[in-house]
């Protein structure tokens, strides 16, 4: 799993028929359970909470014993809970499953490949937590580069195939832009801040974050799929370019941007009440 997700494409318009409904009910548990999301949003909550202390900085100018009030962590807590984080992410897969062959797909990911892809990725996710593992990461890839190890092309494919940067690149944009949402509902902008000069300064920052997205998810495939043999990242490509493969990861990607968009905005409207210097 990315910052996002892992693993690209058109869901098509099927009529939903009881049986459909009722094999997405089924399958949904299980799907979830082989491609590792439980450990994937407790990983993401982990981020999400060091990611509220840099938030306090700047709020309160500080990193210290005392320096944040307890009702800041409480809240920053309460928004990345992981009932709340799997009940958006649940609700938004099986809307986005019904109709679809959710048996091929958990098949896949409850196969011996399948299962050694998602141990694989779960621990490299948890390990670039740590800002030495994702430097050494991204070193790897230059090695790689400069090497011009033919991994390379495999994981190339990889990202074209299930279009990785550009779904990153737009979460990214769009939690960006929930956040301002969060900020101007809670009356952060004394002198306002309209929807256009919102959109206008999350899109001055699109530049610099694809440039981090691409350093940031190859150096994360590199070091997730350094172990799996070729043959096996290739069977990770071939099963993404099947009609279940593609439907599921566009399926991941929209329910975590659905995820951190909620977060985002839960985070800047609450950020908004301490500059005003609110008791939340």
């Amino acid at each position: 799993m990315l910052r996002a997700a892992l693993v690209s494409a058109t869901v098509a318009l099927t009529p939903l028929s009881a049986v459909a409904q009722d094999t997405v009910a089924d399958d949904l548990d299980p799907l979830m359970d082989a491609m590792g999301l439980p450990e994937v949003l407790e990983i993401m909550r982990a981020e999400g909470l060091s990611y509220g202390e840099d938030l306090a900085a700047d709020l309160f100018g500080g990193t210290g014993p005392g320096s944040v009030p307890r009702s800041w962590s409480a809240t920053v807590d309460e928004i990345y809970s992981i009932p709340r984080l799997e009940e958006t992410v649940r609700a938004s897969l099986a809307d986005d499953l019904e109709g679809h062959d959710t048996g091929a797909m958990l098949a896949f990911f409850e196969s011996d490949v399948g299962q050694r892809i998602i141990g694989l990725e779960v621990s490299a996710r948890r390990a670039m937590m740590d800002e030495g593992v994702e430097d050494d990461s991204r070193d790897l890839v230059l090695e790689m580069i400069e090497t011009e190890d033919p991994r390379l092309a495999l994981l190339e494919s990889f990202t074209e195939v299930n279009d990785l940067i550009e779904n990153n690149v737009v979460g990214a944009l769009n939690a960006n832009f929930a956040f301002y949402t969060g900020l101007a509902n809670g009356g952060a902008f004394e002198d306002g801040f309209t929807e256009d000069q919102m959109l206008s300064d999350v899109w001055s920052q699109e530049a610099a974050i694809r440039d981090d997205t691409v350093d940031w998810v190859f150096a994360y495939l590199a070091l997730a799929y350094r172990p799996l043999s070729d043959a096996d990242l290739q069977a990770y490509i071939d099963f993404s370019e099947t009609q279940p493969g593609a439907v599921l990861n566009q399926a991941l990607f929209t329910a975590f941007d659905d995820m951190f968009a909620t977060v985002s905005m839960a985070l800047g409207h609450a950020a908004a009440g301490y500059m005003a210097g609110e008791d939340l």
